[in-house]
Parts: C-alpha cells; sequence; structure tokens
C-alpha cells in the first residue's frame, strides 16, 4: 500500500512539473506583472506609424514572419552570430524585411517599466494589431504570455517561409502546413491591402505577355516606377494597392479581379481556381475580410509558442541573454 502511494505521488509530481511547459497564452497575461505594457506598445506603435505609414505593413509582415519558421517565438529579431545563422538574411527577408529598430524601441520602453517581464515574442504579436489598427484596420484580442527563443534559423525561413512565386498549390500547402486554411490564406493575404513591394519580385511579371495581367497596368509599372526588363532598379518600390495604398480596406481584392495583382502569389489567389469565391465575397463585403483577418491573425499567433519555463525572456530583442 505505501509502495502504491509513493507511486502515485511521484507520478502528481511529475504532471505538476509539466505544467509550466504546456502553461496557455491569456490575454490577461501581464494585467498584474506589467499593466502597463499594452498601453505603452500601442503608444509607440502609433507614433512609428505617424513617421512612417509603409511601417504598419512592416510591422504585419514581421509578425507573419516570425510565427511562419519555428513559431511565434521572436526568433526572427536575432542576429546572426559565429555558431548561428539567423532570420534576418534569409532569401525571404534579407533587405525586405523590417521594423526591427521599432521593436527594440518598445522593448526598450517596456524594459524601463517591467525589466524581464513582457517577451520580445509577445511585442511583435502586439505590434502587428496595433499597426493594422493605426491604419484602419482590424483589431483584435491578442493572446499573451509567449516567450523567447534561443536560437534562429536561416535554413528553416528559407524552407517555409512562402514567396513570391509561389503557385496556389504551393501556397495552400504551405499554409496547411502550419494549420491554417485556404480561407487563412486569403484573409492574411489582404494585409497587402497596405504596404509596397521591390521591383525585383515584379519584374518578370510586368515585363511578361502573360494573360492574368491587365496590360495598362504592367505597361504604367514598367515605365512610371520604373521596373524595367534590363534589371536594373531592383529597390525600386511599388505599393501593393496603388489605389488605397495606406488605408486598411478591400481594395486589395478588387485589384485581383481586375488582373492587377502586383506579385504573382497575389494574382493567383484569383486565377480560375479554389479561392475565386473567397475574393469574391471579401469584394462584396469588406466586413467579412476585416473580420476574417482578425481571426486568422489570432489563429496564426498561436503557432508553437513557447511557453512555461521554455526560452527566456531577452532584456533585448536582437541577442539571447
Amino acid at each position: 500500500m505505501a509502495s502504491r502511494l509513493c507511486f502515485t505521488f511521484t507520478i502528481l509530481l511529475m504532471s505538476l512539473s509539466c505544467l509550466p511547459c504546456h502553461a496557455q497564452l491569456s490575454s490577461t497575461f501581464y494585467d498584474r506583472t506589467c499593466p502597463s505594457a499594452l498601453s505603452t506598445i500601442r503608444g509607440a506603435i502609433s507614433a512609428a506609424v505617424s513617421r512612417e505609414q509603409r511601417m504598419a505593413a512592416s510591422l504585419i509582415r514581421l509578425h507573419f514572419h516570425d510565427c511562419f519558421v519555428q513559431g511565434c517565438d521572436g526568433s526572427v529579431l536575432l542576429d546572426d552570430t559565429s555558431s548561428m545563422n539567423g532570420e534576418k538574411n534569409s532569401l525571404n527577408n534579407a533587405n525586405s524585411l523590417r521594423g526591427f529598430d521599432v521593436i527594440e524601441n518598445v522593448k526598450a520602453q517596456v524594459e524601463s517599466q517591467c525589466p524581464g517581464i513582457v517577451s520580445c515574442a509577445d511585442i511583435v504579436a502586439v505590434a502587428a494589431r496595433d499597426a493594422s489598427a493605426a491604419v484602419g484596420g482590424p483589431s483584435w484580442t491578442v493572446k499573451l504570455g509567449r516567450r523567447d527563443s534561443l536560437t534562429a534559423s536561416r535554413d528553416l525561413a528559407d524552407q517555409n517561409l512562402p514567396r513570391f512565386t509561389n503557385s496556389l498549390s504551393e501556397l495552400t500547402s504551405s499554409f496547411s502546413s502550419k494549420n491554417l486554411n485556404q480561407r487563412d490564406l486569403v484573409a492574411l493575404s489582404g494585409a497587402h491591402t497596405i504596404g509596397q513591394a521591390r521591383c525585383f519580385s515584379f519584374r518578370d511579371r510586368v515585363n511578361s505577355n502573360a494573360s492574368d495581367i491587365d496590360p495598362e497596368f504592367a505597361r504604367s509599372l514598367r515605365e512610371d516606377l520604373p521596373c524595367p526588363a534590363d534589371g536594373s532598379g531592383n529597390a525600386n518600390l511599388a505599393p501593393f494597392d496603388a489605389v488605397t495604398p495606406n488605408t486598411f480596406d478591400n481594395s486589395y481584392f478588387r485589384n485581383l479581379v481586375d488582373r492587377k495583382g502586383l506579385i504573382q502569389s497575389d494574382q493567383v489567389l484569383f486565377s480560375g481556381g479554389s479561392t475565386d469565391s473567397i475574393v469574391n465575397e471579401y469584394v462584396r463585403d469588406s466586413s467579412i475580410f476585416l473580420s476574417d483577418f482578425a481571426a486568422a491573425m489570432v489563429k496564426m499567433g498561436d503557432l508553437n509558442p513557447l511557453t512555461g519555463s521554455q526560452g527566456e525572456i531577452r532584456r533585448v530583442c536582437n541577442v539571447v541573454n
């Protein structure tokens, strides 16, 4: 009997010791430990977007590129070291991913109020929400309690991040591997209602005679930007949505219907395939798009977070403690 009680007590202790490893994210995670965290982040993001409207898109993209690699763990923020090739210089991030300085500024402000409490991963997640709201997009309740990764991987970033040349089937497969469906794919792609792309990512498209691009739209990008076929102007920028480039609305989807998707991975969402009906639905009713976008951002924010005793809370976001 004594040995049986001892065994039961041991199992109980083991179960309790694992609880931190399976802690759940919660919207009230910092209510007691750092009650000023969310208002501080919101103020800093609002100021950053006021200085540069494009930053809203960059911060949303930063969250996406963090979560899609090894989960929403702040790994995208880490600099390379002598023993680690991080994600910043991966094929899909080098010379295009932005907002690191904004996140570091927010982190410094929060650290001054609550040292060692708020993770960089949570700051990135909240910043994406506040950036959306700052340009008229939806807001949502961000679940908190993520901890920061001790590692990053350029190889995983190269493998996992969608590319601007992807087909619909490739995009669907990529999102499915993260438990995100086609509706999530189309809704999250709608973040391209704001932001800009480099000429490098659409040169081949606008210099082709493809039937899925409006000829006048292609001409304007070649001649007015310019983004010529000779390979010059790689860093030149064009808005994903030339109609309302700084407003979070459903114009992006109207553009797809009009064959004015800037990059290939945009236009494939409306190309006679299984996502056409979703695009049309968002064109008809922008409120459905905004609601679906918010829901998909919450869903994406749940991708493999580190919680409990996993990882750490970094003092600064670009290096481990």
